[in-house]
């Protein structure tokens, strides 16, 4: 489900962006505090979407790496969903400091890779060739590509590559909708993923075969998707399988003193299971307010792992940037005794 979901987000990007004739990319290159604060934003929302949205926004080049930093931060993951029904007041206050040091830190991340001359790797962007700026037929980067014919003629001229990607996509919704994967019952996260495989399913029927082999197969699919999955499943194999293994609720109450610490270097685990801990444990008073905004702070639920498949330097670097500025916020919390 996080490899289909990064999938349609990046689809969607490189689709809007195409449409619009890069206008998109225009849009999200002209301003570095407008990538802050939609990044923060994105990063804010509850669950681990917005960190995926962030990946593919910064993978496409439209975010800067202090921005993807910035969303990181911002990012509480499921646990955001658990806080705010336990306590729910403190839990949109500390969403709401998240969101602005998300922003503060965007700033500060970009300053700091310039004056080391930290070189994070260069963005995929999209796929550009000769033609795509004045693609004749069916697809021509305007809204002649939701004419009816372009729809007949691709089913006219249906390529093997076409059908295999519907099949996949109607496959995918299929399983949801029946409850083999995601969600048994109806919520917002079943309705998310189903909204989402009709919208990647218009795409796939309406764009020319031109677009279809070039950007979606050849690029998105080849290059991502694949590495994309194996990396993501096998970071939760990891994680499962060491957590299984270590009692870490047991090993954290035996060492209270060392708590903020172990939540910022647990915030390093690409998974949202293992945060829990803290949420539950500042719930029962056991922690205070500053180890539960360490955890929160450092931590981004699952929204690292596709990240992972992109650019392994990166994720470390961006889990370096959340680490020290994590632990210094929270240890400023904690030592004015919070």
């Amino acid at each position: 489900m996080i490899t289909f979901f990064v999938f349609v987000m990046m689809l969607l990007i490189d689709f809007i962006d195409t449409v619009s004739r890069r206008k998109l990319t225009a849009i999200m290159q002209s301003g570095q505090w407008r990538q802050y604060t939609l990044a923060s934003f994105l990063g804010t929302t509850p669950g681990c979407l917005g960190a995926f949205l962030n990946v593919s926004l910064y993978t496409h080049g439209l975010i800067s790496f202090g921005a993807l930093v910035g969303g990181m931060i911002a990012t509480s993951g499921d646990e955001a969903f658990v806080m705010l029904a336990e306590f729910p007041a403190t839990a949109l206050v500390l969403f709401s400091m998240l969101f602005i040091m998300g922003i503060c830190f965007s700033w500060l991340s970009d300053k700091v890779v310039k004056a080391l001359k930290i070189e994070p790797c260069e963005s995929c962007m999209n796929v550009q060739c000769d033609h795509c700026e004045s693609e004749p037929e069916p697809f021509g980067g305007g809204p002649e590509i939701f004419y009816t014919e372009n729809i007949l003629y691709n089913f006219r001229m249906l390529s093997f590559t076409r059908f295999l990607l519907l099949m996949l996509i109607l496959s995918f919704l299929g399983m949801v909708v029946f409850g083999i994967i995601g969600p048994a019952s109806w919520n917002w996260k079943k309705i998310t993923f189903v909204s989402l495989a009709f919208v990647a399913l218009a795409v796939a029927i309406l764009v020319s075969e031109h677009y279809l082999q070039d950007h979606i197969w050849g690029h998105l699919i080849k290059k991502h998707l694949f590495r994309v999955f194996l990396w993501t499943s096998g970071a939760l194999l990891l994680v499962h399988w060491g957590l299984s293994h270590w009692n870490l609720d047991s090993f954290i109450q035996s060492h209270m003193m060392w708590a903020l610490l172990f939540a910022a270097l647990i915030g390093i685990i690409p998974e949202s299971g293992p945060h829990l801990i803290f949420v539950m444990m500042y719930a029962n008073g056991i922690v205070p307010f500053s180890v539960l905004f360490t955890a929160s702070f450092v931590q981004d639920g699952h929204g690292m792992l596709p990240l992972l498949s992109y650019s392994i330097k990166d994720s470390v670097l961006v889990k370096l940037f959340n680490l020290g500025f994590g632990m210094t916020a929270g240890g400023i919390l904690f030592l004015l005794g919070y």
